[in-house]
């Protein structure tokens, strides 16, 4: 866990190993070495993640999840998240998030912004800044 040595956390969550490499890239190139990047391919190991991160000192201040992923939907986990961690923000974003589920993180998980796959780069990161407070 690379993160250990750093203060402050950002962790994108995707089954695809493809989108959570180029999530980390446009991440790297947007902002740098101000924070350690984690990520994870489901929401299971997300969340032991976060309690490791957590537990050693590391805050997270970010998650960027995908919706659609085996064993737990992205809705659900960051409900989950923002019930045991309300200071985390997140954004979501899905190629297939449902209207139920976008309501439902907008209002049970506190999500700053929902993004469709594939996703505007300079949107996406306006929002990370935004939710980083490096506006």
């Amino acid at each position: 866990m690379q993160a250990l040595t750093k203060k402050n956390a950002i962790l994108c969550v995707d089954d695809e190993p493809i989108i959570l490499l180029s999530l980390v890239k446009e991440l790297k190139r947007e902002i740098g070495s101000a924070f350690a990047y984690e990520t994870a391919l489901n929401p299971e190991d997300a969340m032991e993640t976060i309690d490791e991160l957590i537990e050693s000192g590391v805050k997270v201040i970010l998650i960027l999840s995908d919706w659609l992923m085996p064993g737990m939907k992205g809705d659900e986990f960051l409900v989950q998240i923002h019930q045991k961690y309300p200071d985390i923000k997140s954004i979501l974003i899905s190629g297939h998030a449902d209207k139920k589920a976008i309501e439902r993180v907008k209002t049970e998980a506190n999500t700053y912004a929902i993004f469709s796959k594939p996703w505007n780069s300079n949107e996406l990161m306006q929002a990370v800044r935004f939710c980083c407070n490096l506006n």
